[in-house]
């Protein structure tokens, strides 16, 4: 008897089978119900409709952009998965013809799931071996979103694992989809999602990388290159030396194009006689990314990651905020001013200056809003550490590295660093906080070169030079920086008040020493504050004294001056009231009165050579020439720690704010010296002076009479 008929049976056997199972999944996606009930899991069809519903509404990570104040200029962009979201009207119907010959030839015949191409993998598959896929574009989508919405590692698994149970939720999940949404959308959605390498999520991303166009300019030659890519990144990359793969992917894509009537034979192959160009772009990512011409601005955009960690508004702990941030698709203004920032940069030697170990900075506010106009230091921002000399410090080790002239470390505040210790700028604080107590500012002691404190246990601080004993009123006290006068003047107002007046303008202890000294059971015998002793960043100076220029109304510092969501609209937060405010407008309160801030400033005066409109000077002050350089109304506050390891220089005008200090942020024990004790008093008067050219100039309100005394 011939074994024939035995053979060819044993030939078919897979074949049936094949078809057998292709009929069950098929049979299971028409019921869903009973196949995955008949697969163990009851639930499993609630938790499919459940992620359907997801699916719906489900939105790819996109790119958040960082722009200058203009509104246009792009500065730098976050991200994890570098996408911009593109309507399909914005696309060219290359890529669109292109994506269904490469992936899913009819998908806008099917509903979800393609019957035939089910059947016909299966048959594949039983012949050869392999694992041929039978997956829509609406199967694959389904596939991308589960992955991209997922927030575990155990989502991310069940999305894309290899398992009978997962292609059964995807068909019905599939089918379910394209009930609720049209081809259209799903097309659009998918060309979003898609995976093309380099980074290049989505299709916008994919013709800027490849070929620095849009994808409304694709050609059928570059949409099947780009189609192409989505079945195997790696194996079709054409940006390999040999891009033998790339091109007969590509080919067999123009191939498709033409078989479904999409291109004319001759079309087809004169676009396969093409070689594939590249126009290779590499988009800007984070801080360190920001163009050479925009360098310094690398710190306000550091500073603006440090603040959004920090805001509630966007995640609920640092990681959520900081993820959000790449996945968000933002666009952020940032609240820099190009000309007081060119100004700002200029006067600290942004660029020539950067090869000193002391570092001087500069910030700038805007009083009434907090916004941050300016942030420049003489370093460039950089990671590349590798020609930087070693510390001054001795404790940091043998091979640590300097800040300079190299640094992305948030020296102007902002980060995690304590700051530098303030001087005699803190001299505010107690002074403001005696005002908004009723002490007037004809407030009188004859102050001792040098004085005991009893309140203190007997700590005895001295003046700086033996000019400055004698009758003192704030303005002359002030204007001179005496020591005594303010230690006197601390101990009747008490250190406690002035401590926590200087918290709720801003400041914040970040060292031990300080957090201890600061804590209410010790603040009462912390004398020393009004000397300065205490860290503090130039950023928190600046904003501090904004609010004595606006009538004692202090305002967050912000370095946004606008938050867009992907959909255009405003990012909003919810108050503790339930009302929904925009994140980037500012968040002000009164912290004194206005008089006690008018009065300040009337004193304040008196340090920068200006003349108070109710008080004497007594004749002589620490920065005469301040009033002179800046050529209109201004007011500050000089400071020098003990050996003049830093030295600062606190200015305003009814305008803006600006901080000033220099210093060795790697060894504070690194003294500056006398000699360049002036330049933060240069950098903030010439910054005031080149930033306000040619704006109207406006006057200080002066004091009542109640509070001149």
């Amino acid at each position: 008897m011939s074994n024939r008929p035995l053979a060819a049976a044993g030939r078919l056997v897979p074949l049936l089978r094949a078809g057998l199972i292709a009929g069950i999944v098929i049979a299971a996606v028409a019921y869903p119900v009973v196949a995955l009930t008949g697969l163990g899991a009851k639930a499993t069809a609630h938790a499919v409709d459940q992620k359907t519903r997801v699916l719906k509404t489900a939105l790819p990570a996109e790119t958040s952009y960082v722009y200058g104040p203009d509104g246009k200029t792009v500065l730098t962009m976050f991200y994890e998965e570098y996408r911009q979201y593109t309507k399909l009207s914005d696309m060219s119907p290359n890529i669109q013809q292109a994506i269904i010959a490469a992936e899913d030839s009819r998908f806008y015949q099917h509903h979800g799931v393609d019957p035939k191409g089910v059947a016909r993998a299966f048959v594949s598959n039983a012949r050869s071996g392999g694992s041929q896929g039978a997956s829509t574009l609406t199967m694959q989508y389904v596939r991308m979103a589960l992955r991209d919405s997922a927030t575990t590692p155990k989502q991310v698994q069940e999305a894309t694992q290899q398992t009978s149970l997962r292609k059964v939720k995807e068909m019905r999940m599939a089918l379910d989809l394209e009930k609720e949404i049209s081809k259209d959308e799903i097309m659009e959605r998918y060309l979003n999602s898609a995976y093309f390498g380099h980074r290049a999520y989505g299709i916008y991303a994919a013709s800027e990388i490849f070929f620095s166009k849009t994808p409304k300019d694709l050609t059928p030659v570059e949409a099947a290159t780009l189609a192409g890519l989505v079945k195997s990144p790696s194996e079709y990359d054409p940006a390999d030396s040999d891009q033998k793969e790339a091109t007969g992917r590509r080919n067999y894509v123009l191939d498709r194009m033409s078989q479904l009537g999409y291109l004319s034979p001759d079309s087809a192959a004169a676009a396969k006689s093409e070689p594939i160009r590249l126009k290779l772009t590499t988009p800007p990512h984070d801080c360190a990314a920001v163009a050479e011409k925009y360098n310094s601005w690398g710190f306000a955009c550091d500073y603006l990651k440090n603040w959004w960690s920090a805001q509630p508004a966007f995640g609920a702990n640092r990681l959520e905020r900081m993820d959000n941030l790449r996945r968000g698709g933002y666009r952020i203004v940032l609240s820099l001013d190009p000309k007081i920032q060119a100004a700002a940069e200029k006067n600290v030697g942004a660029k020539e200056a950067t090869g000193s170990p002391f570092a001087n900075g500069i910030v700038v506010s805007e009083p009434g809003t907090g916004r941050v106009k300016a942030m420049a230091v003489n370093r460039t921002y950089s990671l590349d550490l590798a020609e930087n000399p070693l510390s001054s410090n001795p404790e940091a080790g043998p091979k640590v590295k300097a800040n300079y002239p190299n640094t992305v470390a948030p020296l102007l505040g902002g980060g995690d660093l304590a700051g530098y210790q303030a001087g005699s700028t803190f001299k505010m604080f107690p002074m403001l906080a005696a005002l908004d107590a009723g002490m007037p500012l004809s407030t009188s002691f004859n102050a001792p070169h040098r004085y005991r404190s009893e309140v203190y246990d007997g700590w005895a601080p001295s003046n700086a030079s033996g000019a400055m004993s004698g009758q003192q009123t704030m303005w002359s006290g002030f204007g001179k920086s005496v020591n005594t006068y303010f230690v006197w003047l601390e101990e009747k107002v008490g250190a406690d008040r002035a401590v926590r007046l200087a918290e709720q303008l801003g400041l914040r202890w970040r060292t031990d020493v300080d957090r201890d000294h600061a804590s209410p059971d010790k603040a009462k015998k912390w004398g020393a504050f009004t000397l300065g002793v205490s860290d503090a960043t130039p950023l928190e100076m600046a904003n501090a004294y904004a609010a004595i220029a606006a009538d004692g109304r202090y305002c967050e510092a912000i370095p946004v001056q606008a938050i867009m969501n992907r959909d255009g609209t405003p990012a909003t937060y919810a108050t503790p009231g339930g009302l929904h405010r925009e994140v980037a407008k500012p968040r002000c309160r009164q912290v004194v009165s206005a008089d006690a801030a008018r009065a300040a400033t009337d004193a304040a005066r008196c340090p920068t050579g200006d003349t108070p409109a109710r008080g004497s000077c007594g004749g002589w002050s620490t920065a005469d020439s301040v009033r002179g350089t800046v050529g209109r109304p201004v007011a500050g506050k000089t400071g020098t720690t003990d050996s003049t390891r830093s030295a600062w220089f606190v200015g305003y005008t009814p305008e803006l704010a600006a901080a000033s200090f220099i210093s060795d942020p790697d060894n504070p024990f690194n003294a500056v010296g006398d000699g360049q004790s002036q330049i933060p008093i240069k950098a903030v008067s010439e910054t005031l002076r080149d930033g306000l050219k040619g704006t109207p100039t406006r006057q200080f309100t002066p004091p009542s009479d109640a509070i001149v005394g």
